[in-house]
């Protein structure tokens, strides 16, 4: 038997990795470094870090850790492989910690915000990415990986 409220946390998670993967892509080099407060790679770690507490929170066992900022490709390939595991716990029998309410409202729409906040600082930092009609992507339960499919709709 399904649950409905999984379901729709791991379809959040796909959404996440399909936003996050746009916004992502495309990142030159020096994008990473850019700002005078907290740098999109600082940024990118912290995410790490939350979707990491968010999988401890999601088996009961509540624990945060902030790692040491990599270089952009790892924080990259980390920020996808913490979303994995959120993903696999989440699609598996194992019981929730916390409501499902409680893992959108925290790591999933953190998370999220974030995104968006990368997104802005690309604008700033000279390397922008096209715009899409998020409605129209197609987004699946499961898919939360590095690859996604191309964009179904992009604003010029």
């Amino acid at each position: 038997m399904t649950d409905p409220k999984r379901e729709l946390l791991r379809h959040g998670l796909a959404a996440l990795a399909y936003r996050a993967g746009t916004t992502f892509r495309g990142a030159t080099p020096e994008f990473a470094d850019f700002g005078a407060g907290k740098t999109p790679v600082q940024i990118l770690a912290h995410m790490g870090d939350v979707l990491d507490w968010g999988l401890t929170v999601a088996r009961g066992d509540q624990k945060w850790q902030s790692a040491e900022p990599m270089n952009w490709d790892r924080e990259v390939e980390r920020f996808f492989t913490s979303l994995a595991a959120f993903d696999a716990y989440l699609a598996s029998e194992e019981p929730l910690g916390a409501t499902a309410e409680k893992l959108l409202q925290a790591p999933i729409a953190d998370c999220l915000t974030h995104t968006g906040q990368l997104a802005m600082l690309r604008r700033l930092a000279g390397c922008p990415m096209r715009g899409e009609n998020y409605f129209a992507a197609e987004v699946a339960m499961g898919r939360v990986g590095i690859d996604q499919t191309a964009p179904a709709k992009t604003f010029a």
